[in-house]
């Protein structure tokens, strides 16, 4: 998969878990089990994390400025502002290229944040796993600090 194609479906599943977790919301206040909230509330809390590491691994394999990679990251935040974002890479050509898994003629690619990345690219089943125990560990660790309305009370 390449990261044009990895990013777009990420900043479209963002925008689709958003749908569900306002209709969700609309749902409880028409009486609907406040449960269906916390379902949706949980997969939109794994898409959410899924993207920004999916952004993250992206913006470095396409040497993105660190703003471009924060504000990608930051519009999850945002309901449905990643699909512009997307758009926008799109037409920019921001997503396009191959992974690097192998060091070009860029000096860079000597620093070793930048083999360590491509060691882990060249061996997507280790980064997968490697993202897979990460993202449990924090998505547990935000599921026992309990809902964010609840986190400074």
């Amino acid at each position: 998969m390449t990261p044009k194609k990895l990013f777009n479906t990420f900043a479209r599943a963002e925008a689709v878990t958003w749908t569900l977790l306002i209709g969700a919301l609309v749902a409880r206040g028409l009486g609907v089990d406040p449960l269906v909230v916390t379902a949706a509330g949980g997969v939109h809390g794994a898409v959410f994390l899924g993207y920004a590491v999916t952004a993250a691994l992206v913006a470095v394999n396409q040497r993105w400025a660190l703003g471009k990679t924060m504000l990608a990251v930051a519009l999850a935040i945002v309901p449905f502002a990643t699909i512009p974002f997307e758009i926008k890479l799109n037409k920019d050509a921001s997503l396009d290229g191959p992974w690097r898994v192998s060091a070009g003629t860029d000096p860079r690619d000597a620093h070793w944040f930048d083999r360590l990345f491509r060691w882990f690219i060249a061996r997507p089943l280790v980064l997968i796993l490697t993202l897979l125990v990460a993202l449990t560990a924090v998505f547990s660790f935000l599921l026992a600090l309990g809902s964010p309305t609840e986190w400074f009370n």
